[in-house]
């Protein structure tokens, strides 16, 4: 059975995410430490005991939740199922740099560091209130992107997640979304419903912040990843360092193939999803778009055991 591991994007986070996997394996704790001197402060305080409001913070849930998903890795290997195990491995939005991460492509503490730039760089992109974001139900991606071309008007709505085949997401000007949302309303949407999210992620006015991540990863290593990881960009696999950094920059402005992604992945032979983290949004995702697919969510010391057992 042909298997991938997925990795988590914004909006999983939880106060107190990681901790029991922290508590049961040591070689969990240790991403928590690294993570937490890279950045110089203790992220992993904030996550298990800290304020929710300031966990959700762009800067403090990238990095977060990229933690946690590497902790429930280290967790894994512990009970002898390594990365190599999965033919793929890809990750929802930030969630890209914590497959990355998995796959030895990069270093934690790069990762981290980079996560919080990232971060930073895409709530500072646009003024707090001019942005926005709105998710689509009911209506397939060429229905939600002709909404959102017919919405922009001399601003800007563009579809920004493809999650999966009734769930798009738009980004852009406050207004132009809003008009997105009654649009889609008015064209059969079984829901329309703005986002609470402090910026409007996955389009163009998010350009500065890739300028910004642009100049952070000249200066980061990429190795050759040890399973390919599929790029949000292009939902395909990709291997050469080159094209990862070119690919995690234009990342920023463009949408999140994901629904495509996982698509992808089934017709390379893909069976089996672990989504690996916290929570379980892929893991719903993922079953609405491939409806034969097995999913697992591995997010504390129960599930790992559980997979354990599953394959014998």
């Amino acid at each position: 059975m042909s298997r991938a591991f997925v990795f988590p994007g914004q909006g999983a986070q939880t106060v107190g995410m990681g901790r029991a996997l922290a508590e049961a394996y040591p070689a969990a704790r240790a991403v928590f430490d690294e993570v937490d001197a890279a950045l110089g402060e203790p992220l992993s305080a904030l996550i298990w005991e800290g304020d929710a409001d300031n966990l959700t913070l762009t800067e403090n849930a990238q990095p977060a939740l990229m933690a946690t998903s590497i902790a429930a890795l280290r967790a894994l290997e512990a009970d002898g199922i390594t990365v190599d195990s999965a033919a793929f491995v890809a990750g929802h939005s930030l969630g890209e740099y914590s497959a990355l991460c998995a796959a030895g492509a990069l270093d934690l503490s790069d990762t981290a560091r980079l996560l919080r730039i990232r971060g930073r760089a895409m709530q500072d992109a646009v003024p707090v209130g001019q942005g926005a974001m709105a998710a689509i139900l009911g209506l397939d991606f060429d229905a939600v992107s002709a909404i959102a071309a017919e919405a922009a008007g001399d601003g800007c709505c563009q579809a920004a997640n493809d999650n999966d085949p009734a769930q798009v997401v738009v980004s852009g000007d406050k207004a132009a979304v809003e008009r997105a949302v009654d649009l889609a309303k008015e064209k059969g949407a079984k829901r329309a419903l703005m986002l609470p999210v402090s910026a409007p992620f996955h389009c163009e006015l998010m350009s500065p912040a890739a300028e910004t991540m642009r100049e952070a990863l000249a200066s980061v290593t990429i190795s050759a990843p040890k399973v390919p990881v599929v790029a949000n960009v292009r939902a395909e696999a990709v291997s050469d360092p080159d094209t990862i950094r070119a690919l995690l920059v234009e990342q920023v402005t463009h949408r999140v193939r994901w629904r495509e992604s996982v698509a992808w992945m089934a017709a390379e032979g893909v069976t089996e999803f672990w989504e690996i983290g916290a929570g379980k949004a892929l893991s719903g995702m993922i079953r609405r778009i491939e409806k034969g697919a097995e999913v697992r969510a591995i997010g504390t010391p129960d599930d790992v055991a559980a997979a354990r057992a599953a394959l014998g």
